[in-house]
């Protein structure tokens, strides 16, 4: 009987992750999860990379280790790289003093003054942070499908090798 519940258990726990999955498409979740996790959907990271895993049925481990890539000592840099880049390309000048007032903020403030400086300053940065972090995300899920898919392969030629020198014919 408890055989019978852990094949059913290992089955079903196959179905729900997804896990025997072509190199290609696990290397697409990958990707996907690090372009959900590096968008400008802040604090919709998870929900959002499972759902498309589902929608799309990739492999939901992948993806959810894509979107985790992101973690939280990365974000301020990124998300400031992200926002100056999209102003560039905006053409919309960040008042002189921005990052240093953020990070006063962020450190030393009340809600109440996070909450008028993001009304003050923020807001009319919502555009380039909007297109700043979508094109780094683009980027940032080119360089993880081609990254994760040479490993994946090479993983699985390696363990190929492995076990054809195990059990030779």
């Amino acid at each position: 009987m408890i055989h019978l519940t852990k094949a059913l258990v290992r089955r079903w726990l196959d179905t729900l992750l997804h896990v025997h999955d072509t190199p290609e498409r696990t290397a697409a979740a990958f990707a996907l999860g690090c372009f959900i996790g590096f968008s400008p959907f802040l604090g919709l990271h998870t929900l959002i990379a499972i759902t498309l895993a589902f929608v799309f049925n990739l492999n939901r481990v992948a993806a959810l280790l894509g979107v985790y890539s992101n973690l939280p000592w990365i974000l301020p840099a990124y998300y400031t790289l992200a926002t100056t880049l999209g102003a560039t390309l905006l053409q919309y000048d960040i008042p002189p003093g921005f990052w240093k007032d953020l990070r006063e903020v962020l450190t030393d403030a009340s809600w109440g003054e996070f909450r008028t400086f993001t009304k003050v300053m923020m807001a009319p940065l919502i555009w380039s942070y909007a297109l700043g972090s979508m094109i780094g995300a683009v980027a940032l899920a080119v360089t993880a499908y081609r990254a994760s898919l040479t490993m994946i392969v090479a993983h699985r030629r390696h363990l190929a090798t492995v076990k054809s020198s195990e059990h030779p014919h």
